[in-house]
């Protein structure tokens, strides 16, 4: 003869949530960045967006270091030969023919001379976006 089972009995539980913490943001607040006479250097670059953000100057390198990797696989032969960057500017890479030897004048002297041929060749351009033009 064949034993039964016998039927578990079901337990309910009391159903917890969990309570939802409320993180206040940090108040955001406006970089202080002081004006220069002369162009900033790479590394005063670096320190003042350390500086201003949260970020430490080895972490802000990394991130350019990068973006200057994207840039360039993205200008390289196997990409689409643009990048926008962050809405400031777009660089472009474009594909300049070659030219031939020719006579021409020259325009300070008068007299004729050759001017030399040049091979094909690709040029970076860099184009200042909106953001960029409303800023100056």
């Amino acid at each position: 003869m064949a034993r039964k089972t016998a039927a578990r009995k079901k337990t309910t539980r009391k159903k917890t949530t969990a309570r939802k913490k409320t993180t206040k943001k940090a108040a955001t607040r406006r970089a202080t960045i002081p004006g220069t006479k002369k162009a900033r250097t790479k590394s005063e670059f670096f320190k003042t967006i350390a500086e201003n953000t949260d970020l430490t100057r080895k972490q802000v390198a990394d991130v350019f270091d990068v973006a200057s990797q994207m840039m360039a696989k993205d200008l390289g032969t196997s990409g689409p030969g643009v990048v926008n960057f962050g809405g400031l500017m777009k660089v472009t890479v474009q594909k300049k023919p070659a030219t031939r030897a020719r006579k021409g004048i020259n325009p300070f002297t008068g007299e004729e001379t050759m001017f030399k041929a040049k091979p094909a060749r690709k040029v970076v351009k860099v184009r200042p976006l909106k953001a960029l033009k409303s800023m100056v």
